[in-house]
């Protein structure tokens, strides 16, 4: 089960970033293009750190030992200047990412139901948890998530500009004090996202329990 979830991962932050990648090449920047991240090779997304510490807590998660996995892939290039509207243009981009993860849940859940136990649940269940698990993760509206960059993108220009050196500065401490658990070893993140997980979770998988 530990290979079926670094397979699952790998999937994962594939569809995650190649839809980035994808989406800024169609809204006219090239960047990710030219640097080969137009790809379904998760070799070219992988990051030395944050996709290492990401298959760490993937095993962790598995194992039951934290209620979810975190690391992050290696960012896409993304040259704003190239895109036909910037601020929202790069909205669209960071919304692309979690957006892929999603319809990537509910298109192999729909497979999951046809196949309700045996090798093809226990194989495609690790895929659709983790990437609803990586969609709400990266809605979160703070720098260097992908919701950080989407709620920029729909502000207003001055309170956009205003949040975005805010989050720019701060984004990463915030993160860190939101993951960092507090009463009953339970993290602020954790207590809010935790019950829309498993709320998508049994909406897409009726019975399914959390692994």
């Amino acid at each position: 089960m530990i290979i079926v979830w670094i397979i699952a991962f790998a999937l994962t932050i594939t569809i995650h970033e190649a839809a980035h990648a994808w989406t800024s090449n169609q809204l006219g920047d090239p960047s990710a293009r030219l640097a080969g991240r137009l790809s379904l090779n998760p070799l070219v997304h992988y990051d030395p750190v944050g996709s290492t510490l990401l298959i760490v807590t993937v095993i962790l998660t598995s194992l039951g030992y934290l209620p979810f996995p975190f690391g992050w892939a290696k960012p896409v290039p993304i040259d704003p200047y190239n895109l036909k509207n910037p601020k929202k243009d790069s909205a669209l981009v960071s919304l692309a990412g979690p957006l892929a993860n999603l319809i990537l849940a509910s298109i192999l859940s729909t497979v999951v139901r046809f196949f309700p136990g045996g090798i093809v649940f226990n194989f495609l269940y690790p895929v659709v948890l983790l990437n609803i698990a990586l969609a709400v993760f990266n809605l979160i509206p703070i720098h260097p998530l992908d919701g950080g960059k989407i709620l920029v993108g729909i502000l207003p220009e001055h309170e956009a500009r205003n949040l975005d050196l805010f989050l720019n500065r701060y984004g990463l401490i915030l993160l860190f004090i939101l993951i960092f658990p507090t009463f009953g070893g339970v993290s602020l993140l954790s207590a809010v996202i935790d019950p829309l997980i498993t709320f998508l979770i049994h909406f897409l998988l009726p019975g399914a329990s959390l692994i």
